[in-house]
């Protein structure tokens, strides 16, 4: 008579027991920890001068609230590159002193020498050769660091 007998249990991974009194036993070497990436060092974060600083915020002034010539503030909100400096510097400070001074030096670069003030320059001349002096005139700020 042949007896057959059906346990019903299912098999089991042979190296678990291994395993699991290998994790128990103190004197067992733990395993090695898997090697963490190697991370690559952030870039500098580049924190603008404060003329930096007044002449992008003034240049952002002009793109949101527009351009104008032959007035300070046109009533619709617009400014000249003069009221647009000092809506971005906020009062007649050290920042907007040197920015007003690097901007004119950068439209005497681009527009001649004869130009004695912001306003003078601004009024003659389009709003393209108006915003590309603006954008040399923060390039300059971010070499310089200022």
């Amino acid at each position: 008579m042949t007896t057959r007998t059906q346990t019903g249990f299912t098999p089991v991974d042979e190296d678990l027991y291994a395993k699991a009194f290998q994790l128990l036993d103190p004197t067992t070497p733990a395993a090695p920890a898997p090697a963490s990436p190697i991370l690559a060092p952030a870039p500098p974060v580049h924190r603008p001068g404060p003329v930096e600083k007044t002449l992008t915020d003034a240049l952002t002034f002009l793109d949101t609230h527009g351009w104008a010539k032959y007035r300070l503030i046109h009533p619709e909100g617009a400014r000249c590159s003069i009221g647009a400096l000092r809506a971005a510097a906020g009062a007649r400070n050290a920042a907007y002193r040197d920015a007003g001074n690097l901007l004119l030096a950068e439209a005497r670069r681009q527009h001649g020498k004869q130009w004695e003030a912001i306003p003078a320059w601004n009024d003659n001349h389009t709003g393209a050769q108006v915003r590309s002096v603006w954008e040399a005139a923060i390039q300059r700020a971010h070499h310089l660091n200022a």
